[in-house]
């Protein structure tokens, strides 16, 4: 089997022998010191991912049931104007995506994923409670005073907060549930991250259909209290399971980690480093002062930082113990690369994600501009956002049915698709998406001026190739961010994985504004009017289309020349 593809199945082989591994100095350190983890102590118990999902399930369909309907509520109920209505929702949907990194950054140095989810459950069930009591205020009062508005909006963004915790350290405190010495483990936690993002998925619809419908037919205080219910049982459940969960501690600050690297290596700028990697600073792992802590392989890239962990006689003390702002290990320095390596990716994923978002702008309004009638049925464009997420469902199940199978007998390795080359399906499915959607729009025009109106469904194959591509880029990405993460980065990088959706929106928002500008010089209706029947929305459509071939085309180069994370027991 090709080491490469094995590590990215969470193997972990060493890859050197004792005579040519990084040097190593032992320290002084307690003898609690070299105990096993509680995370590697535990066994793995099958209950444990399963909770998790269903708490997943739990908080998408509470946080969506609040989300989704927002716009609404703030006109209806208390009487804002449209423009102050689009930029509350904006910022507090934007506040929701930026404190992830923020819960990432608490976890990994200090608290760890289990204390991070508790403490943000707390907040975010209190702040769904202060919106659920705004709401049965504003029942009884015909128009909205200050109180109300602080009440609602503190409990809006206390909701924002403890999401954020919530989804920086969900997902991989549920990947720590499994055990990646175990081989069936690591096949089940594959499949973990495609049923986490459905459960996402599945919170979306089930609040979109009867919580939005329950909001707006019966009463916004019912609609919010189910939503709230919602959080609760999630926060029952995961207090329940603390006897069965794998619990991995924190490492301590990474930020810190990083610097004491770059700082090192200007300190030694000057000293040149040994063509010997067995001449590096590793701590001997027995006597590690953390030996949950994994360490890694030196790679030949990025050299310079390589400095960082030459060894001087002033840099140690007769104990062996190291000044950490003087020299570094070589985990710390391979751990600095990985981020190094990451950023590229994850460049390419946010113009991917300004594609995908599509979906939720033009690809509705184009469905405004076609027939929605069905025999004696009107299909909202909107709803196809639907039949997106079930698409969604579907291709994990292909995938996981027929193509991992058969992919896996047809690869030499057994091992089948890499996570990489997932990601760049994915990729390729998204240019084919904005091709389709492109020539739809152009045959829509021609249609139109026969004085015809085309049918919505002709929409469903963008849609359901969209699906696959998020399937293989979205799904994967999450699970590749979290899988080549330092071990003391584990929920900053998944988090950062996540950021890449709303970038993605700003990036999209950001090209809608030139592209406008653009084509309505002169007093030119523009690409994309009012009236598409008067614009160019295929054009639009095929500049994403290039932009996503540039984009692959890029993702090819840096997935080509990746290194993988590798591990040395």
């Amino acid at each position: 089997m090709d080491f490469e593809d094995s590590m990215e199945r969470g193997e972990e082989k060493p890859l050197l022998n004792q005579t040519s591994s990084s040097r190593n100095y032992e320290a002084e350190t307690p003898p609690e010191a070299n105990e096993y983890s509680q995370l590697e102590q535990k066994p793995t118990d099958c209950r444990a991912p399963g909770l998790i999902l269903g708490f997943e399930c739990l908080e998408s369909i509470g946080f969506n049931g609040v989300g989704t309907n927002l716009v609404v509520y703030l006109r209806s109920v208390l009487h804002s104007n449209n423009a102050t209505n689009a930029a509350n929702v904006a910022a507090w949907h934007g506040t929701s995506y930026f404190t992830p990194i923020i819960g990432a950054l608490i976890a990994d140095s200090y608290w760890g994923n289990y204390k991070t989810i508790l403490i943000s459950l707390i907040l975010y069930l209190l702040g769904m409670i202060l919106v659920t009591l705004s709401a049965l205020t504003s029942a009884s009062i015909k128009e909205s005073n200050a109180t109300q508005n602080v009440i609602f909006f503190s409990g809006l963004y206390l909701l924002a907060i403890g999401c954020g915790g919530v989804r920086s350290a969900l997902l991989p405190f549920g990947a720590d549930q499994f055990d990646d010495r175990n081989l069936i483990d690591r096949e089940r936690k594959r499949s973990f991250f495609s049923w986490f993002y459905l459960c996402v998925n599945f919170g979306v619809i089930i609040s979109g259909i009867f919580i939005v419908w329950i909001q707006e037919n019966i009463g916004w205080a019912l609609g919010f209290g189910i939503a709230t219910l919602c959080i609760t049982l999630a926060f029952v459940g995961y207090l329940l399971g603390t006897p069965i969960y794998r619990i991995r501690s924190s490492h301590g600050s990474p930020l810190e980690s990083i610097f004491q690297v770059l700082i090192a290596s200007f300190r030694k700028i000057r000293l040149e480093v040994p063509k010997d990697s067995g001449l590096l600073y590793e701590a001997d792992s027995k006597r590690s002062n953390d030996s949950e802590q994994t360490k890694l392989a030196h790679t030949d890239d990025f050299r310079f930082l390589d400095k960082a962990a030459i060894v001087t006689d002033s840099d140690l003390d007769q104990n062996g113990a190291q000044n950490e702002w003087n020299i570094c290990t070589v985990t710390q320095v391979e751990e600095l690369k990985i981020l190094l390596r990451l950023v590229p990716i994850w460049l390419t994923s946010i113009v991917y994600a300004a594609a995908h978002s599509q979906m939720f702008t033009t690809f509705i309004q184009q469905g405004t501009s076609m027939d929605t009638n069905i025999k004696h049925f009107s299909i909202p464009p909107a709803s196809l956002n639907s039949f997106e997420v079930l698409a969604v469902m579907l291709w994990v199940i292909l995938y996981n049915k027929i193509v991992a199978p058969a992919t896996q007998s047809c690869f030499s390795n057994g091992a089948g698709l890499s996570q990489l080359q997932r990601m760049g399906i994915g990729r390729f499915l998204g240019i084919v998406a904005m091709a389709i959607a492109a020539y739809l729009e152009a045959r829509r025009l021609e249609i139109f001026r026969r004085g015809e109106i085309l049918s919505i469904l002709w929409q469903l194959p963008q849609y359901f190739i969209l699906a696959g591509s998020e399937m293989f880029s979205l799904i994967t990405q999450l699970e590749f961010f979290y899988g080549q993460a330092p071990d003391s980065m584990k929920s900053t990088c998944t988090a950062f994985a996540l950021l890449t959706i709303s970038l993605g929106h700003y990036l999209s928002s950001m090209i809608i504004a030139v592209v406008a500008a653009l084509t309505t010089a002169g007093g030119r209706p523009g690409w994309i009017p009012d009236d598409l029947n008067k614009g160019h929305l295929d054009y639009y459509f095929w500049v994403l289309t290039i932009l996503c071939l540039v984009n692959f085309v890029v993702y090819l180069f840096f997935a080509q020349k990746f290194t993988l994370k590798k591990v040395i027991n």
